[in-house]
């Protein structure tokens, strides 16, 4: 029986792996040049950790974890998201006595069990970043501009940004009564999801699926018409600075967060494109969680997380290339013993001079050995025999133009990397 990878995962193989370096390289740079520094926590936690960072009335909670018990009786979660690991390493290793903000990023895979489809796994992969210690817009506004230029660089060049407050706890108390009395009112024409969370987390009734509900909840009341003055300053800040930087966004009251700790910002970044329309980023800010799992209270966070699967195939939409890597440089092809053994001192030294180089392992013939090589587009060939080795010579043949010439064996690395 053939064992095949489980349902929901896929392998990544070299004729995809570039892609995603390339995506990683230009993530960890352009996060360095905003001052972000990497963090990379467990690929699994305590389930805990989940059930209070990110909400035991979610659906990733509820219905979307994979846990299980360790050999200690310990209920153990691979981690469906990037930041509640990331406030707890920041709690734990005393980050917050640092000099603040304390800016992070990670580039992680993701576990969550859910129906697999185009562009969503069992087994996916976030880029994500963080930034604690400050509750100022500014910083709102530099983590969007971070995901925006990302984005660009990548090659995404129509995009725009929704833009919402969802409040603080001064206005959202208010708004909360105002939005319970609401939904109950309307209590019949909701799905029973919809039913269920009007007590607990009614603000999700909002970006319910169900267009039955959405078609009775028409004039439902929303939190951007219901903030407190400080919320309101602070928004307008916001939508400043992105106007000084020229960030085209516009406001959709119904962005919303459903967790208590979530505070303000919410906001998405769409890529329009070949008549079609995807969110490839998401990010918000939270006041509350860092106390919420055992920290230090007054530290505000602000983030974002891009699905890595999501972002290739938005970009294979609008037909966004990322180039290949470079061809091997050279592949030395030998005739006889003497040549394949002399070939690896050869090897060596020029990969030690960073001349990328490979040669036959299979024993082909030399026929063969030259069609490998023109397989892999290698950029010049080496040929050593016994004749050549007599000379100290090899035959370096240029494979794109043909052009052949000596070269003494000593003086390879010279030569080619004048060539190179």
């Amino acid at each position: 029986m053939v064992i095949k990878a489980p349902r929901g995962t896929k392998d990544i193989i070299p004729s995809e792996s570039y892609k995603w370096n390339y995506l990683e390289s230009k993530f960890r740079k352009l996060c360095s040049l905003y001052g972000y520094e990497e963090i990379r926590t467990p690929i699994f936690e305590h389930t805990e950790l989940f059930q209070r960072g990110v909400g035991d009335t979610t659906d990733i909670v509820q219905k979307e974890m994979y846990s299980f018990k360790d050999r200690g009786d310990r209920s153990i979660t691979l981690k469906p998201e990037g930041t509640a690991g990331v406030i707890r390493a920041f709690i734990e290793n005393k980050m917050y006595a640092d000099a603040q903000p304390t800016k992070l990023f990670y580039i992680i895979p993701c576990f969550r069990y859910e129906r697999p489809q185009s562009g969503r796994q069992r087994q996916f992969h976030q880029f994500g970043v963080e930034a604690i210690g400050s509750d100022t817009p500014s910083l709102d506004a530099e983590a969007i501009e971070l995901a925006m230029q990302y984005l660009n660089e990548v090659g995404l060049k129509d995009l725009s940004v929704s833009l919402n407050s969802v409040g603080c706890p001064v206005c959202r108390k208010t708004y909360n009564e105002k939005l319970k009395k609401y939904l109950e009112a309307k209590s019949d024409v909701l799905c029973d999801l919809c039913n269920d969370r009007r007590e607990k987390n009614p603000m999700r009734v909002i970006d319910c699926k169900n267009e039955t509900c959405q078609a009775n909840i028409q004039d439902i009341p929303l939190i951007a018409d219901n903030l407190c003055d400080d919320c309101k300053e602070h928004f307008e800040t916001l939508k400043k600075y992105l106007d000084e930087m020229g960030i085209r966004y516009e406001v959709d009251k119904k962005i919303v967060r459903g967790l208590d700790y979530y505070k303000r910002t919410a906001f998405e970044i769409i890529a329009n494109g070949l008549g079609s329309q995807s969110t490839v980023c998401g990010g918000g800010r939270y006041d509350g969680l860092v106390e919420q799992i055992g920290g230090p209270e007054g530290y505000s966070g602000i983030g974002f997380a891009m699905g890595a699967e999501r972002l290739m195939l938005t970009l294979e939409a609008n037909n966004i290339e990322i180039e290949k890597p470079a061809p091997t440089d050279i592949f030395i092809v030998t005739i006889g013993d003497r040549a394949k053994l002399k070939s690896f001192a050869i090897l060596k030294e020029l990969r030690s001079n960073y001349i990328s180089a490979d040669k036959d392992h299979l024993d082909k013939s030399v026929k063969a050995q030259f069609k490998y090589a023109n397989k892999i587009n290698a950029k010049y060939t080496i040929v050593i025999g016994d004749d050549e080795l007599e000379k100290d010579e090899a035959s370096l043949k240029n494979m794109e133009t043909g052009e052949q010439k000596q070269v003494k064996i000593s003086e390879l690395v010279k030569e080619l990397k004048k060539e190179l």
